[in-house]
């Protein structure tokens, strides 16, 4: 490969120096000044970045990789342009640089056909811009028949050779693929890309925010001491009584199997037998066996972070435990003082991290820097997935040969803790996991013991009006959850309680058409009534199925897929203290108002075989059967053809197609929430530039809405000039954004 002569140094320096600049003997720079006047010298960065993304990989063959990467990301940066616009000032990404360590790698794919260097390319390509799809990597981003991109790429590699006093062949890669399959390599693409990202922003960050740097020194996982602590909480705890006596055994076998290698587990759990602690128990065990450094709890919605994230920090103390969602609020930008929980948001380097699945996953499988900084912190872990049935269906296939990917190929283990469990094993027309240990012995028996819910059909489903319904309920003379499929029945079955206030001490209403703070609000309110046992009444949709953790001594649910209703289920004598069981009413509504085709084909599907098998519904296996005839009848678990994609290399397509939350949806701020909304929309609607924080912030008191609802409402609706949306129509202190006509609320997320 042609290298070319040596050039001179670069233009720019060579005036600055002739004119006394501040640079002295540095040939080429990173970065410009930092706050006490001192450049970043190219070869230091270099050579730091390479440092430390060695230090990310948990694997000789990876570290070497990571290496080579870090030596070359910036060889673009030694052109005599980019020397000059960091110096003199330009408009950002005037002058590309990714683009030429790039080229360096792809001559090396396609001239010697070098293992690995398409895939360093890759991420050299995307370090900035974020990993590219295959066709714009090799014919835009690569492309080498441009003269000036020829005359370019010849003048900076020799100099990147001279200033670290290297020769071409370091630079080459000796590593062999050694027969690995191509879903394997798209995986550790993204693991190297995840590397060089975070290493380069941190040594960025050393150089201009050294104090923040130095506040990165995170505590490192100690199982042995965190399991002393849940040995002594343990040991606290009551020995006494069917249930407790059925929890000690379930942990003692969890735990009897924590010293397995690395791989896939089920910890498959009725609600009330200690999941959660039982879950990160183990997950302590299996890391201090297999010498793992981080545990990482996956939860499907935001509102029950906080509360599990809670639990934690108080056995274990805040510094073992970060939680990061849409609702972590991140330092101002030009905040000066860090908080090493929130710094630790960005990259995951801390012991115990608790995020939401959409958080992970769509890291997981997206292509720019910001998101995938933290992948590389998922190697070396126990990731525990709390109610995984709630993942997409058309994601599965997708996500679950991800994960084996991970455990394949980064020392991973993945726990999947439910009540409810998905039949997840490989079976025919189905690439699903070739084995899953089970950590419960015999749920069957664990199940049959622990039942405290009885299930009845109102109407043998027949359809059933809000009235009738009403008069059902008012005859029970109960507290009562009553959980519809849409907000629109949510919403109109309220305002019918409300026409009979009387016969309860007080009606809820919960959905999405109410901000974060709201539905907190209320949740804490219901909490409190269900303890000091008023009559109450709580009309919600789908958001109370999974980790609220209220117990109802009944519960009614619109007819939905099978998971639906047990998880509403589990909110019906959650702690098992009513005389005889629960009672859980499944109801088909007058109109029968569907989400959308899918979910009512499953949903029919489910009545059916609920009709047949009422006395199966709280049998272990029973939903194991029903998902496996789901996915085979109505679902393709791979229709976004996200695999196919990953072979090819398509990693910015990827990102568009894997979405938990598909449609597309806009924010509204709700100012006139309460007082502190109304203060905090003051505070911002002048600001030139709404920082991290000021966003974050924002979605508390925000209400997602569909595209149509913007169109509809635009007259409601005021754009501002920071890029967000603002609602000036009514907002109900009951029920949230309140709309002329009921119906429309559909268009709310």
């Amino acid at each position: 490969m042609y290298l070319g002569k040596m050039q001179g140094k670069c233009l720019a320096l060579r005036k600055m120096q002739r004119e006394g600049g501040r640079i002295g003997d540095m040939k080429y720079i990173a970065h410009t000044e930092n706050e006490s006047g001192e450049y970043h010298r190219l070869k230091d960065h270099l050579l730091k970045t390479a440092e430390v993304a060695e230090s990310f990989a948990n694997i000789q063959y990876l570290k070497n990789l990571c290496k080579i990467e870090g030596k070359t990301h910036d060889l673009g940066k030694y052109l005599d342009a980019f020397q000059y616009y960091l110096i003199n000032g330009g408009q950002r990404g005037s002058v590309p640089h990714a683009k030429y360590g790039a080229i360096l790698y792809r001559l090396l794919h396609d001239q010697m056909q070098m293992s690995w260097a398409k895939e360093i390319s890759f991420c050299i390509a995307g370090h900035h811009a974020g990993l590219p799809d295959y066709s714009d990597w090799k014919q835009n981003i690569t492309d080498y028949n441009d003269y000036k991109v020829q005359k370019d790429y010849k003048t900076v590699l020799p100099l990147l050779l001279d200033d670290l006093n290297a020769d071409q062949k370091d630079l080459f890669i000796t590593e062999t693929e050694k027969n690995m399959e191509v879903l394997d390599k798209e995986l550790i693409t993204r693991f190297l890309f995840s590397c060089l990202t975070d290493a380069d922003w941190l040594d960025t960050e050393r150089h201009f925010e050294s104090f923040k740097y130095e506040t990165r020194k995170a505590k490192r996982l100690n199982p042995e001491r965190l399991i002393q602590i849940l040995d002594k909480f343990f040991n606290q705890l009551s020995k006494d009584g069917k249930i407790n006596k059925l929890r000690n055994q379930v942990r003692d076998f969890a735990v009897s199997k924590a010293d397995k290698a690395t791989g896939f587990f089920s910890l498959n759990l009725p609600t009330g037998m200690g999941k959660t602690f039982t879950s990160v128990y183990w997950a302590l065990k299996h890391a201090q066996s297999n010498q793992l450094q981080r545990i990482i709890i996956v939860l499907p919605f935001v509102n029950i972070i906080d509360q599990t994230a809670q639990i934690f920090k108080e056995r274990f103390g805040e510094e073992y435990v970060l939680e990061h969602h849409s609702g972590i609020s991140e330092n101002d930008d030009n905040d000066t003082k860090y908080d090493v929980r929130k710094l630790a948001c960005e990259n995951w380097d801390y012991p115990i991290v608790i995020t939401t699945t959409v958080q992970f996953f769509e890291s997981l499988f997206g292509n720019k820097p910001s998101k995938c900084r933290k992948i590389h912190n998922i190697a070396d872990s126990v990731v525990i997935f709390d109610e995984v049935q709630s993942l997409p269906k058309e994601l599965i296939v997708p996500t679950l040969t991800m994960l084996k990917n991970i455990n394949k190929n980064l020392h991973s283990s993945f726990l999947f803790c439910t009540a409810t469990l998905p039949a997840f094993q490989k079976r025919r027309d189905f690439e699903g996991l070739e084995t899953i240990d089970p950590l419960v012995k015999n749920p069957g028996h664990i199940y049959r013991e622990t039942k405290r819910v009885e299930y009845e059909l109102i109407n043998d489903l027949e359809s059933i009006t809000h009235d009738a319904l009403f008069n059902q309920i008012k005859e029970k003379d109960f507290s009562a959850l009553v959980v519809f499929n849409t907000k629109v029945d949510a919403y109109e079955f309220y305002h019918r309680l409300t026409k009979d206030k009387d016969s309860w001490y007080k009606l809820f209403h919960l959905s999405t058409a109410m901000c974060p703070m709201h539905r907190k609000s209320v949740i804490s309110e219901i909490r409190s009534a269900l303890q000091e046992r008023k009559k109450i009444i709580v009309t919600s949709t789908q958001l109370i199925e999974a980790g609220v953790d209220f117990d109802f001594p009944s519960v009614y649910r619109a007819m939905a897929p099978l998971d639906s209703i047990i998880q509403t289920a589990g909110r019906c004598n959650r702690e098992g203290k009513m005389p005889g069981y629960g009672k859980a009413y499944i109801f088909k509504p007058d109109e029968n108002r569907m989400p959308d085709k899918t979910y009512n084909a499953i949903s029919v599907h489910a009545s059916n075989m609920i009709k047949n098998n009422l006395n199966r519904l709280d049998e272990y296996d029973f939903y194991g059967e029903y998902y496996e005839q789901i996915i085979s009848l109505y679902i393709d678990p791979d229709s976004r053809k996200i695999n196919e994609e990953r072979r090819r290399y398509n990693f910015s397509s990827i990102a568009k197609q894997y979405r938990i939350i598909d449609s597309l949806t806009y924010s509204l701020l709700i100012h006139q929430f309460d007082t502190s909304s109304e203060m905090f929309f003051e505070r911002i609607k002048y600001k030139e530039k709404l920082s991290k924080n000021d966003f974050r912030k924002m979605q508390l008191y925000s209400v997602q809405v569909y595209e149509i609802f913007i169109h509809k409402f635009k007259n409601w609706i005021v754009d501002m000039p920071q890029g967000f949306k603002v609602w000036y129509g009514d907002y109900d202190d009951e029920t949230g954004i309140s709309l002329n006509e009921n119906k429309n609320r559909i268009f709310i997320v």
